[in-house]
């Protein structure tokens, strides 16, 4: 039997309904997020791929390339079905470094929106997330104004729906006091459960929540993250269930919560299908026990959680079994 992303089963993303286990497009650019990937052929492949396993939820940016992923989604993808929900990101502009600096104001927001619209070959961005600064874990500024500037764009039918990522709890209650959210996107695995509170509020309120892992994505998650005693405890877990342990996280993920989207990345078609048969993979009650204690059982790695791009220097390279984009 075909795995495909209809067993992660469906959540609200605003006014539209998609499978939980989407796909995200960082990986299918070059080192560094900057450039054209090593195998172009692979990269469309794999797109075209995710929509035939019934992916009906990418997420990308202009920021990837940049614009070579959406032009990538574009080229393999345009017309595009009945139902596939294109979710971006703005908020930040790439440096001729291949940094990444803020882009936040009205006039640089519209740009970043016409400039995905016109790349994606979209007359409306399905989805916006207003994605603010920073390297590392977010900090607390107002986000009132790049959202209203925002929600302007959203009133004049450039965008569909809006999200907020890489936010606090506090930004978080402000954005929804300034416009109406979608979903909103931050970085959450099995051992960064800050937003554990913040999870569970929005799924009373019926928001989605997309799980992040800062530059590395869920795709690369626990292998380069976990300390020594945390990753022995997730691969006792995944011997028990037949899975792999990237399998396991992104299915202790689905099992977090209903409102949990997942974004994991692919450069092949082989490792998209792997990933995608986390949504088979049931956890039961003695799984999630102790999963649910990989966190107590170790600190953060060393150096802090893995930086995203959105603030000055240049983009790590992600590790992980799955490899790098």
């Amino acid at each position: 039997m075909t795995t495909t992303a209809t067993r992660s089963g469906r959540v609200p993303l605003g006014d539209r309904t998609v499978h939980r286990l989407g796909f995200g497009g960082m990986k299918l650019t070059g080192p560094r997020v900057t450039g054209p990937p090593a195998d172009r052929g692979a990269a469309l492949a794999v797109l075209r791929r995710a929509v035939e396993l019934g992916v009906d939820h990418v997420d990308t940016s202009g920021l990837y390339g940049p614009h070579v992923v959406n032009d990538l989604i574009r080229e393999a993808l345009h017309p595009y079905p009945d139902g596939l929900v294109i979710v971006t990101r703005v908020g930040a502009r790439r440096t001729p470094d291949g940094g990444w600096d803020e882009a936040l104001t009205p006039g640089e927001l519209r740009r970043s929106v016409e400039e995905d619209l016109e790349h994606l070959g979209l007359d409306a961005l399905p989805v916006a997330n207003l994605r603010m600064p920073g390297l590392g874990e977010p900090g607390e500024r107002s986000l009132g104004e790049p959202l209203e500037a925002l929600d302007r764009l959203r009133q004049e039918g450039l965008v569909r729906q809006l999200g907020v990522s890489h936010v606090t709890g506090r930004q978080v209650a402000e954005a929804r006091g300034t416009a109406p959210l979608a979903c909103v996107q931050n970085h959450y695995n099995l051992i960064h459960r800050t937003d554990d509170a913040l999870v569970d509020d929005l799924a009373r309120d019926g928001i989605a929540y997309t799980a992040l892992e800062g530059v590395s994505y869920t795709s690369f998650f626990p292998m380069g993250e976990m300390g020594p005693a945390q990753a022995a405890a997730l691969d006792a877990v995944a011997r028990r269930l037949g899975a792999a342990p990237v399998q396991v996280a992104i299915a202790w993920l689905l099992a977090r919560s209903p409102n949990v989207l997942v974004i994991p990345s692919a450069t092949s078609v082989a490792q998209l299908e792997d990933l995608l048969a986390a949504g088979e993979v049931t956890l039961g009650p003695r799984d999630t026990e102790e999963l649910d204690r990989v966190v107590t059982l170790g600190g953060p790695p060393p150096g802090g959680p893995p930086a995203w791009g959105g603030g000055s220097g240049p983009v790590p390279q992600p590790r992980g079994r799955h490899g790098g984009p």
